[in-house]
């Protein structure tokens, strides 16, 4: 089957337009309400309701939008009022009760305006009752639909994080397969230039880690949280290590040794199911890498994971973390970490890079190198949004549209939360303190044109 190109809008079947009265003629009702509750937005909120009416629920901002709020059926917008949730919208839109015709980017930037949903005290209770009118026009049952949460992540303990990473990763290969890149590299890329293509970027960004950590022939290199394997197989074909990764996804292991077999590497490259608290303390590596995995530790288990680290690192090794991190300390609870936590990464929490590095020299390691790529992640995000779009007939072969709209959205989002600064990603290369760390002096080795270890 060939790819389906979706530009703007969603281009799927809407929901069927109801053809009980009631509904139809609820049209009124939910003007009203919608006004009520964007009234103090400062953009344009342009809307298209289920009989094709169009307007500006805005008071504030006139003009065109370049998106519309389509709503299908009055009920996401009665539960904008009804039920307690500040996921309303998102969950309106996964299930098809809401569209969002146009730019999906622009449309998200709606999010910093939800504050103004609150009404006052004096206008709940009018608003309730129009809810209550609302919602009593649909005389039709309520869907049975698949709601796609993770398991709420308490302590982070084994079970819980296998659990979790099983909810992200487990979904299917052939849809992960769809939108990224090839070797697929699911984190960040390292775009070189303006023209550098998402599959150039994936590659650099696997090289500039290896050349980070002055892989060499015959070293021990150890990969925690592998993925499909993409980084075991380049640190090993271009460096010539011994290589070994673990992940808690089962689905990623079997693609990951399937690769290494067609690669002709399974001599020098092995990869297992395993907790990196279970990691034995022999054999001891020589250079360690994690790779968009620290968000899945847990603030509170950030130190059994780098005193981990530091258990398994050999004298005079060194240790690369690539993570995303957040403009606030801790992981508060608000809109944007709810979503995450809910739909995507139940065991998702981030911190401030300063955090992240004051815990790493509490566990004795000192800081080599801190190298942010916040921007990089934003179009890496953006790369895997358009591919995701460029094939959504071939997405629905594997997952439900529900799905498939909880990872438009959910990546589309983050890209504007790096493009605002409110997530970083750094790159932070430490060694055990007390041991001169083996690096050149200075980072020409870096841009090198070619690899100097294969």
């Amino acid at each position: 089957m060939g790819d389906s190109t979706v530009s703007g809008s969603l281009q799927t079947p809407s929901p069927a337009v109801p053809a009980a009265p009631a509904i139809q003629e609820s049209a009124p009702l939910a003007r009203q309400l919608l006004r009520q509750l964007f009234r103090r937005v400062t953009v344009p909120v342009p809307i298209r309701l289920w009989t094709g009416e169009t307007f500006n629920a805005s008071a504030r901002a006139a003009g065109a939008a370049p998106f519309v709020l389509v709503f299908n059926h009055p009920r996401a917008i009665a539960a904008l009022v009804l039920d307690n949730d500040p996921l309303q919208l998102a969950e309106a839109y996964f299930y098809g009760d809401l569209d969002i015709d146009g730019d999906l980017f622009a449309a998200l930037a709606l999010k910093d305006h939800l504050e103004s949903l609150r009404l006052p005290l004096r206008e709940r209770l009018g608003a309730w009752l129009t809810a209550l009118r609302l919602k009593s026009a649909d005389a039709r049952d309520e869907r049975a639909l698949e709601r796609r949460q993770g398991h709420a992540v308490k302590s982070h303990s084994r079970e819980e994080n296998r659990e979790s990473i099983q909810f992200h990763y487990d979904v299917s290969n052939e849809f992960y397969q769809l939108w990224l890149d090839r070797a697929m590299v699911y984190s960040c890329a390292y775009f070189e230039r303006d023209t550098t293509t998402l599959e150039e970027a994936q590659e650099a960004k696997l090289e500039h880690i290896c050349r980070k950590l002055v892989l060499k022939r015959g070293e021990r290199f150890l990969d925690i949280g592998c993925g499909w394997g993409a980084l075991v197989i380049h640190a090993a074909r271009r460096y010539g290590v011994q290589a070994h990764g673990i992940t808690l996804s089962e689905r990623q292991l079997e693609i990951a040794r399937s690769r290494i077999a067609a690669a002709g590497l399974a001599e020098r490259v092995t990869v297992e199911l395993r907790d990196y608290r279970d990691l034995p303390s022999e054999p001891r590596y020589d250079k360690v890498a994690s790779i968009g995995m620290f968000e899945h530790v847990g603030l509170e288990n950030l130190t059994v994971y780098f005193d981990t680290v530091q258990r398994v690192l050999a004298p005079g090794g060194l240790f690369l973390n690539h993570g995303i991190t957040h403009a606030q300390a801790g992981w508060d609870r608000n809109l944007s970490t709810e979503f995450i936590n809910r739909y995507v990464f139940p065991d998702g929490e981030l911190d401030r890079v300063s955090n992240i590095q004051r815990l790493m020299e509490q566990a004795q390691f000192e800081i080599a190198d801190v190298e942010g790529l916040r921007l990089h992640y934003a179009r890496t995000l953006r790369a895997w949004v358009d591919r995701l779009e460029r094939r959504h007939a071939r997405a629905l072969e594997y997952v439900s549209e529900a799905t498939y709209r909880v990872w438009r959205l959910y990546m589309a989002a983050c890209a504007l939360e790096f493009e605002g600064g409110n997530l970083g990603i750094y790159q932070i290369l430490a060694a055990k303190r007390g041991v001169n760390p083996p690096l050149p002096p200075t980072r020409r080795h870096l841009y090198q044109s070619e690899a100097a270890g294969a």
